[in-house]
């Protein structure tokens, strides 16, 4: 019976997978996202290549420290996202003074996020098959009042998701639309990740009955 396990604190992740029929093992990776990305050089410039790198190293460092009775037979999934908004990449603000200054460039405007995921398939303690890949789903975003603003910056939640905006919490009122997958705006794209569990030889419906819901 393979062991789904995710490796990311996110809530929004766990629920896409929850919301899906899979209640994923969590493992937070620790990955330090900042120093990655500072060693990236020439490959920082491609959005989609920097949330793949990401992803992977989050999935790598969790299949690394997984016990004897997990690494037996399980699929971990590692993810990462940020927006692309003038040529720019944005993840978690951190701070109110930059989630503020997050909206104000793209109030009212078009933002693409990338979500990079990466799969790798173990068996016997052993990683058998690693796959990865990175979707991409356009936002429409509406253009909050500064009332709004505050109000939204005061919750906390803009600062630690990628781009200051959720879609499927507080922020979703400031979202006039998207194109594409919204599964993976959320941050774990269903449709990209089924594709890879295939590939590694996962099929869903068996991952359904090894991971029920409780």
């Amino acid at each position: 019976m393979t062991r789904v396990v995710l490796g990311s604190a996110s809530t929004g992740r766990r629920r896409v997978l929850r919301d899906a029929g899979i209640d994923p093992l969590v493992v937070i990776s620790g990955v330090d996202e900042d120093a990655l990305l500072a060693g990236l050089g020439a490959r920082a410039e491609d959005p989609a290549e920097v949330v793949t790198v990401l992803a992977a190293a989050k999935a790598d460092a969790v299949a690394g420290v997984l016990d004897a009775d997990v690494a037996a037979d399980c699929v971990v999934i590692g993810c990462d996202s940020m927006l692309y908004v003038d040529g720019r990449l944005s993840g978690k603000p951190g701070t109110a003074e930059l989630a503020r200054r997050q909206w104000h460039s793209m109030a009212g405007r078009e933002g693409r996020l990338f979500t990079g995921h990466c799969v790798i398939r173990i068996r016997d303690g052993a990683r058998v098959a690693t796959e990865t890949a990175a979707a991409v789903t356009t936002v429409r975003f509406g253009i909050p009042t500064e009332s709004e603003l505050d109000s939204y910056i005061a919750t906390g939640e803009p600062l630690g998701v990628a781009g200051g905006f959720t879609l499927d919490g507080l922020g979703g009122w400031f979202v006039d639309g998207i194109d594409g997958d919204p599964s993976n705006v959320v941050g774990l794209g269903l449709a990209v990740t089924r594709r890879l569990l295939e590939t590694v030889g996962c099929a869903i419906g068996e991952l359904w009955r090894a991971n029920p819901l409780h």
